[in-house]
C-alpha cells in the first residue's frame, strides 16, 4: 500500500465526440477496456474504468459526448454525460488540437462546441484541460496562444497538453487529478479495473466490430443486446447469444453479407477480444433483427438499457453522437447556451440520424430473408439464416 493519506474520487472525462476521452480512459488503465474506432459516435455508455495512482484512486467516467439531440436517444446520452460530471469531483475536460497545414499555419483556437461546453459547467468544478492530439503540431510553441484563448473562458485547475495514443502525458494527468482528490479511503482493490460486468463488454466489443466492418453504412443504427451470457463457475467454455438491432432491412443486408461472411468476420474478432477479456474459450452466437426506428422510442431505449424505468438515463447506458463544425466558424460569445434547444447555434452538430445504406433492399440483397442470423450455425451454403461460428485459429 502506497505511503501518504489515501486519496479518492471520481473523474469525468468531459467534451466533445472523438476527442479521444476512450483512448485516454484505456491509457490510464493500461488495458484497452473501452472501445475505440475511427469512426464517430463510437462510445454509447459511460464507462466507469479505476487505476491506482501512487496514494490516490481515480474512478474515471468515460462520458458520452454531448450534442444537439434529435431522437430519444440523443438525450439519454447527454443525460448520462451531465449526470458523470454532476456525480464528479473532478471534471477533465478534453479538447482536440486541430490540424495545423502549411508553411504559414493559422495559430489554433477553441472550437466554438468546446466553448458552449465549457458554459455549461458551473464555476465551482474544479476543470483541469486536457489539450489532446499534440503530435498534430510539429511546432509546440503554437499551443500557447490556443492554452491562453481557453485560459479567457474560465480558470482552469491546470492545462495539460498530451497526445493519448502516444500515451505521451497521460502520467503528468494522473499526478494533476490525484493531487485534487478529496482525502478518502479507497472504494475498489488494487485490481478492481471497472464496475460493469462482463456481459456488458461482450455486447460493446460485437458493436466495436460492427463499427470495423461496416464503416459509415450501419454503425448510428445499431445495438446490441445480450440474450444469454453463461459462465460455468469451475470454468469451460461461456455461452454467449447476442442481437444486434438495426432499424432497416438494406442495414442487416449489409451486416450479414453475402454468405454471411461479414457476420463471421464480426463474430471472429469480437470472439478473440472476449476471449482476451475473460481468459476462457467463448462460444458466440450473433443474429441480426430488425427494429424499425429503436432510437426514437422510449420503451426500445428502455429495453436495450439506454433509459431506465423512470425516462432518466439509465446506469447501463448512454451513449456518443458526432459533433463537429468547420474550424473557420467563429466561436459563440456571449452566456450559458442550452444544449437541448437546436434553433441556438451553441457550435454542436446535430445528432446523425440519416444513414447510408447502398440501398440493398431488392431482390439481390445480401440479406438472407427473416429476422435472424446465427453465427454458429455448421450450414455453410450461405442460402440460409445461419453463419459459421469461425474456428478458433482465426482469433486476433
Amino acid at each position: 500500500m502506497p505511503e501518504g493519506p489515501q486519496r479518492s474520487g471520481r473523474v469525468a472525462l468531459l467534451g466533445r465526440p472523438n476527442v479521444g476521452k476512450s483512448t485516454l480512459l484505456n491509457a490510464a488503465l493500461g488495458h484497452p477496456l473501452a472501445i475505440v474506432s475511427p469512426t464517430p459516435q463510437t462510445t454509447r455508455d459511460a464507462i466507469l474504468g479505476v487505476t491506482h495512482h501512487g496514494s490516490a484512486e481515480l474512478i474515471l467516467l468515460d462520458t458520452p459526448g454531448l450534442h444537439r439531440p434529435l431522437t430519444e436517444l440523443g438525450r439519454a446520452m447527454n443525460d448520462a454525460a451531465r449526470e458523470a460530471a454532476r456525480s464528479a469531483d473532478v471534471v477533465l475536460f478534453m479538447v482536440e488540437v486541430p490540424q495545423v497545414q502549411g508553411d504559414k499555419p493559422r495559430l489554433p483556437r477553441p472550437h466554438p462546441g468546446d466553448v458552449t461546453l465549457l458554459a455549461d459547467l458551473a464555476p465551482e468544478t474544479i476543470v483541469i484541460l486536457v489539450l489532446n492530439k499534440i503530435d498534430r503540431i510539429h511546432d509546440k510553441r503554437l499551443l500557447l496562444p490556443l492554452m491562453s484563448a481557453f485560459g479567457q473562458l474560465r480558470e482552469f485547475t491546470a492545462i495539460v497538453p498530451l497526445s493519448a495514443l502516444k500515451k505521451d502525458g497521460v502520467a503528468h494527468v494522473l499526478d494533476e487529478v490525484a493531487r485534487h482528490l478529496p482525502e478518502a479511503p479507497w472504494q475498489h482493490g488494487a485490481e478492481e479495473m471497472t464496475d460493469r460486468p462482463t456481459r456488458f463488454f461482450a455486447a460493446e466489443y460485437v458493436r466495436e466490430q460492427i463499427l470495423r466492418a461496416t464503416k459509415a453504412e450501419v454503425p448510428h443504427a445499431c445495438a446490441v443486446h445480450i440474450d444469454r451470457f453463461f459462465e460455468p463457475a469451475g470454468g469451460g467454455v461461456v455461452h454467449i447469444d447476442a442481437t444486434i438491432h438495426v432499424e432497416r432491412p438494406g442495414q442487416k443486408a449489409i451486416i450479414i453479407g453475402a454468405g454471411a461472411e461479414m457476420l463471421k468476420r464480426i463474430g471472429t474478432q469480437a470472439r478473440g477480444r472476449i476471449e482476451e477479456l475473460v481468459g476462457r474459450q467463448v462460444n458466440l452466437k450473433l443474429w441480426v433483427r430488425i427494429s424499425p426506428d429503436w432510437r426514437k422510442s422510449s420503451r426500445e431505449l428502455q429495453q436495450l438499457g439506454y433509459r431506465d424505468a423512470t425516462g432518466g438515463a439509465s446506469a447501463t447506458g448512454g451513449t456518443l453522437l458526432f459533433a463537429n463544425l468547420p474550424d473557420d466558424i467563429e466561436a459563440p460569445q456571449g452566456d450559458e447556451v442550452d444544449l437541448d434547444a437546436p434553433e441556438e447555434d451553441d457550435g454542436l452538430e446535430s445528432e446523425q440520424i440519416e444513414i447510408d445504406e447502398d440501398e440493398t433492399d431488392d431482390d439481390s440483397a445480401l440479406s438472407p430473408q427473416g429476422d435472424e442470423a446465427d453465427a454458429d450455425s455448421d450450414d455453410e451454403s450461405g442460402d440460409s439464416d445461419e453463419a459459421d461460428e469461425p474456428a478458433a485459429e482465426e482469433n486476433q
